[in-house]
């Protein structure tokens, strides 16, 4: 596929970063680590690669902002474009050495994600996508999954953990749609959940209590995939709310249904 100037840049930070990663992935066992709350942790792999990215991007576009998880917001010159990077999502599974973790990169421009980068160093698999042009993972075409019954569904989400989220609510919410589907996954990277909708491997997936740096990227690239997405009780302020609910037209339309339901019932 032929890519734009701008999303070459995005690409070139994610993979030097990637090379990073892949090197720290292989020390893991020898990172220093820091906890910054309950269940949640920094590492040098993370503060490295959010460097190179920042770098990167900043000498390609050097009047666009920043919003990155470990560094905050930075405004630029331009008040109309910034990025919205995470370095390193799924840090959990990273210091564990599970393979599953991801650079996510965005551009918001006007307050609308215009391109997005997810890429997991490890598979080396690349999700990009441009507003308009299409979603793609490496060179090939992506579209969301075809199927519209739940009975044939693999639904992804996000489990709270110590410190995260109502544990509850969440409980009431996988029992309604537990009941309904052929399978249930937990990845541990928000990024990731969303490429893979775009790419037809999930058909469906909600979570809640997320930053904006973990689902920016992912969510241009599930609408560019042909899928649908919304808060998980239908609205649409999803950066701003952190709460997710990809599919297909018809699964996305009916999860939020069964996320709904879970609330009243």
């Amino acid at each position: 596929m032929a890519r734009s100037a701008l999303l070459n840049v995005m690409v070139l930070a994610a993979s030097k970063a990637g090379r990073r990663l892949n090197r720290d992935f292989g020390e893991v066992e020898n990172l220093q680590v820091s906890r910054k709350g309950p269940g949640d942790f920094v590492s040098i792999a993370d503060t490295r690669a959010e460097q190179t990215i920042h770098d990167e991007l900043q000498k390609a576009r050097p009047t666009y902002g920043f919003l990155m998880e470990e560094s905050g917001e930075t405004k630029g010159e331009d008040p109309n474009c910034r990025w919205i990077v995470d370095p390193l999502d799924g840090t959990t599974n990273f210091l564990h050495g599970i393979p599953q973790f991801a650079i996510s990169i965005a551009l918001e421009r006007q307050n609308e994600i215009v391109a997005g980068v997810v890429y997991n160093p490890v598979t080396d698999e690349l999700f990009t996508a441009e507003k308009g042009v299409g979603a793609f993972l490496n060179d090939r075409r992506l579209r969301v999954a075809q199927r519209v019954g739940f009975h044939d569904c693999v639904i992804a989400t996000g489990i709270p953990h110590l410190g995260r989220g109502d544990h509850n609510a969440y409980l009431r919410e996988l029992q309604k749609v537990m009941h309904e589907v052929s399978g249930i996954r937990r990845v541990g990277a928000a990024a990731l959940d969303l490429a893979w909708v775009a790419a037809g491997r999930f058909d469906g997936y909600w979570e809640s209590g997320l930053n904006a740096w973990d689902i920016a990227a992912g969510l241009l690239i599930v609408k560019e995939a042909g899928g649908y997405i919304t808060e998980v009780d239908g609205g649409t302020d999803i950066l701003a709310n952190g709460s997710v609910c990809a599919g297909n037209e018809m699964v996305q339309k009916n999860l939020v249904h069964l996320l709904q339901k879970a609330k009243t019932d």
